[in-house]
């Protein structure tokens, strides 16, 4: 556990759950991860599961993702499963991987977001589409290029 009065420099191995609550400029590997809403990363995250509350600047590989409304992620998401609640904004590329793969394979999807909705999906399980929900909106948002780059989660 890291207070909220907390700021590591370094990278952060652990084996067990790491909590944080305070600030961590360096990656973090661990087995399980707990972010508190004021809490801020900055760097890589690694972990078999994560639920993130803060604010994440740096990639992110999770087996077991979920993203609570309070988030604020800027960097591209790695998962197995993921939930995303309503009202948590996401700058980066959401990329399923392979069960049991540190990396994603294949089909990648861009996205610059901020959801709307509570989205779950997974790599080899059930889809929004399976669940019959519509992944995306026909929202006209632009990025500073001039192309469409957003999608909304419901």
């Amino acid at each position: 556990m890291l207070g909220a009065d907390v700021t590591i420099t370094g990278n952060i191995a652990a084996s067990t759950e790491l909590h944080i609550d305070g600030t961590v400029e360096g990656d973090i590997d661990c087995a399980s991860l707990v972010q508190g809403e004021a809490s801020q990363i900055a760097g890589e995250v690694k972990a078999e599961s994560a639920r993130l509350a803060g604010r994440v600047d740096g990639s992110i590989h999770a087996r077991e993702l979920v993203i609570l409304r309070s988030a604020t992620i800027n960097g591209d998401v790695h998962y197995e499963a993921l939930t995303v609640e309503q009202g948590a904004s996401v700058q980066g590329r959401f990329a399923p991987r392979e069960a049991g793969s540190a990396s994603a394979s294949s089909s990648q999807s861009s996205a610059q977001s901020e959801s709307s909705g509570e989205s779950t999906s997974s790599a080899s399980g059930s889809t929004t589409a399976d669940l019959g929900i519509s992944p995306f909106s026909s929202d006209d948002s632009s990025d500073e290029q001039g192309t469409s780059a957003s999608a909304n989660y419901y």
